[in-house]
């Protein structure tokens, strides 16, 4: 290692606290200031400094020097290197998850898993990109066991970079679909950009968790080592649904022993990211019954398959993301287990590039299929492709928002589904 690197994993290992953003520093933080399109992190290094940030790490070759300020030549390169050296001399099994629709979610619940046994950290809120995962790998310490990372990306490329940074000795591919296929240039680039992980695990010795009901999964994981879960019998983990009340239960068997977990995840789609999480923890070795008690109380958040209880309606609030797959999920999940008078509040899919009015019509024809009544649509991507008048439409979530102010809505179960950018979630309050 390079002795400027040495230098600041140096400085890193006696203070253990890493910021990337000077509104946060915090006496004994390392800033890292990083550049984007929008912002510069050499202008504030000074002040961050002032702050009670130890050392500041720069690329800024203009910048006023300060005795606290190490000068390199590309801070995020430098933050990535430095995450690596971390990530190669701590003992922590690292667990790379990446997919279309789940890695959160399975992320949070195989960390629930593995937190019963095994001194575990995982990827905090949706740090899971260039900068983010380096920032997962520097919060293992000497007596980390187990790392989960989950790994996001929306470029061709950006997985294989992660994993080099990681170095992930197990991969889980949640599932491969309609996600950022404008970065992806289609679905065929999503599968080569997704299945990075699995050529990195089958280069470097490790072992894949593949979902055996997932015929593309099944295939591009053939010829690699692997360990199988899914509702087929021959799944090395075999689990299948037993009721959806609208929670998911399931039965599931690793090794002869079988077991019952029920949990607290709204959808049937939420029975894949349950099993992968089960396979995982039961392949390292953690007891049944402590897997069955994390998943039974972990409790999604972050507007991701919640189910809210509001003082008018019931709400299944799922708006932190949306592509193709999971609105065409959720719709269904929604359709069938939702008894009461049900209303679908859909806003765009955003990231699909040039496929943007077929995914958009496909789903408005979804809904005319499954004879839903009542239906509200919000986003200009909606508005292109719905020429009717059974529904309403609005542009964005403030004019919903006024119409609710209007005509509320009472005594009814909502489904609230959207990509993150529309803002859903603000339409709580009014519901």
């Amino acid at each position: 290692m390079e002795t400027t690197l040495q230098q600041i994993y140096s400085i890193f290992t006696k203070y253990r606290s890493v910021c990337t953003d000077s509104r946060k520093i915090k006496s004994g933080d390392l800033f890292f200031a990083l550049k984007g399109d929008h912002f510069n992190g050499n202008i504030y290094a000074n002040e961050a400094i002032a702050q009670g940030a130890v050392c500041a790490i720069t690329d800024d070759p203009d910048l006023p020097q300060h005795e606290n300020m190490i000068h390199v030549e590309d801070v995020l390169n430098c933050l990535q290197q430095l995450a690596l050296h971390h990530r190669k001399t701590m003992k922590a099994k690292v667990i790379g998850i990446t997919g279309s629709n789940g890695k959160t979610t399975t992320k949070e619940l195989l960390s629930a898993v593995l937190s019963t046994t095994f001194k575990t950290i995982c990827t905090q809120g949706n740090l899971n990109n260039h900068i983010g995962v380096p920032l997962t790998l520097l919060s293992i310490a000497e007596d980390t066991e187990m790392a989960v990372v989950e790994m996001g990306a929306n470029h061709q490329g950006e997985i294989r970079k992660l994993c080099s940074i990681a170095q992930p000795d197990l991969g889980l591919i949640t599932n491969i679909g309609k996600a950022h296929l404008e970065g992806f240039g289609g679905l065929t680039g999503v599968i080569n950009a997704k299945s990075e992980l699995y050529a990195y695990i089958d280069d470097n010795g490790g072992k894949v968790f593949v979902n055996i009901d997932n015929p593309l999964l099944q295939t591009l994981s053939v010829n690699i080592p692997r360990i199988t879960y899914g509702s087929s019998l021959n799944a090395d983990m075999y689990a299948e649904v037993i009721s959806v009340d609208p929670y998911v239960n399931l039965r599931w068997e690793y090794k002869n022993n079988q077991s019952v977990v029920r949990t607290s995840l709204i959808g049937e789609y939420n029975a894949e990211n349950i099993m992968a999480a089960i396979a995982i923890g039961s392949y390292l070795g953690v007891e049944k019954t402590r897997i069955n008690e994390a998943v039974a109380t972990y409790s999604p958040s972050n507007f991701r398959s919640q189910l809210i209880q509001t003082g008018h309606n019931r709400i299944i609030m799922d708006a932190y993301n949306a592509n193709p797959v999971s609105m065409e999920a959720a719709i269904k999940n929604f359709s069938r287990f939702m008894s009461r008078n049900a209303w679908f509040i859909i806003g765009d899919m955003l990231e699909l590039g040039t496929e943007s009015d077929y995914e958009h019509a496909e789903i408005l024809k979804l809904l005319t299929d499954l004879d839903a009544e009542k239906v509200i649509l919000v986003g200009k991507y909606f508005g292109a492709v719905y020429g009717g008048d059974d529904w309403l439409h609005f542009d964005h979530v403030e004019l919903l928002n006024l119409h609710l102010k209007k005509k509320p809505i009472r005594g009814c179960d909502i489904l609230l589904k959207a990509s993150r950018g529309i803002g859903l979630e603000k339409s709580l309050p009014y519901l």
